[in-house]
C-alpha cells in the first residue's frame, strides 16, 4: 500500500494506515499541515481521510479484478481539532455486489468525535488492461 500511495493525496496529507481489514480500516493524520487559515483542521481534510478509509474498505470488498468508485460522501463536523493527530475508523454499513457503504468516524487525541462521514462506492469490474 505504501508504494501505491507515492505521489498521491494520501502521501501529501501524511495519512498513516494503521489497520486494514474487511471489517475495520484505521488511519491517522496530523492536524499540522492540514489546517484552514484559522489554524483548525480543515473540514475537507477530514473528508479526505474518511474517503481514503472508506475507499480502501470498498476496494477490499470489491475483490480481485474489480474496482470501487466513490459516488456519494457526506460529512458532519462536530468539533474543531487544533493540534496533534486525528484518527479515522471506517466500518462497513452494507456491502453488496454493486454498492458498498461505509461509516467513518474521525476523532481527536482525546477520543472526541471531530467528524462523522458516510461513503458509498459503486463496485464494478476493472477496465481491461488496468
Amino acid at each position: 500500500m505504501r508504494e501505491q500511495s507515492k505521489g498521491t493525496l494520501l502521501e501529501r496529507m501524511e495519512i498513516e494506515l494503521l489497520e486494514v481489514g474487511p471489517e475495520r480500516i484505521t488511519a491517522r493524520m496530523p492536524v499540522a499541515g492540514n489546517t484552514q487559515p484559522y489554524g483548525l483542521l480543515h473540514g475537507g481534510a477530514s473528508v479526505v481521510l474518511a474517503e481514503t478509509l472508506g475507499s480502501i474498505g470498498a476496494a477490499l470488498a470489491a475483490g480481485e479484478g474489480r474496482v470501487a468508485v466513490g459516488i456519494e460522501i457526506n460529512a458532519t463536523h462536530h468539533r474543531a481539532a487544533r493540534s496533534g493527530w486525528v484518527t479515522g475508523v471506517a466500518t462497513p454499513l452494507t456491502v453488496g455486489n454493486t454498492l458498498a457503504t461505509f461509516d467513518i468516524v474521525v476523532t481527536d487525541e482525546q477520543d472526541k468525535r471531530v467528524c462523522t462521514c458516510r461513503l458509498t462506492c459503486m463496485l464494478r469490474d476493472a477496465a481491461p488492461g488496468s
